[in-house]
């Protein structure tokens, strides 16, 4: 019964601070500073990744460790770099 009330007491305080947030939000995204996650890779470095694993002679884990990025990483470039060469031909 307790946790009851320690919930509709909490409740108030956190529909003002969800609120106080957004427009944190709204104020950032409107003086352009709302971004996400900055890329490990900038677009020169992941052109290289791409050509170091086209040419055949690294594996996943191998690039991954040359450029300090997860395999993940290397995955998801690899699939951009197609995507786009798929989409301009």
């Amino acid at each position: 019964m307790r946790c009851r009330g320690v919930e509709r007491a909490a409740t108030p305080g956190r529909a003002v601070a969800r609120m106080r947030t957004r427009e944190g939000m709204k104020v950032a995204k409107a003086k352009g500073r709302l971004r996400g996650k900055q890329p490990k890779l900038n677009a020169r470095q992941e052109a290289h990744l791409v050509a170091l694993h086209a040419a055949g002679e690294h594996t996943s884990a191998e690039l991954a460790e040359l450029f300090g990025v997860a395999r993940s990483t290397v995955y998801r470039a690899i699939e951009r770099a197609e995507a786009a060469r798929t989409a301009t031909a």
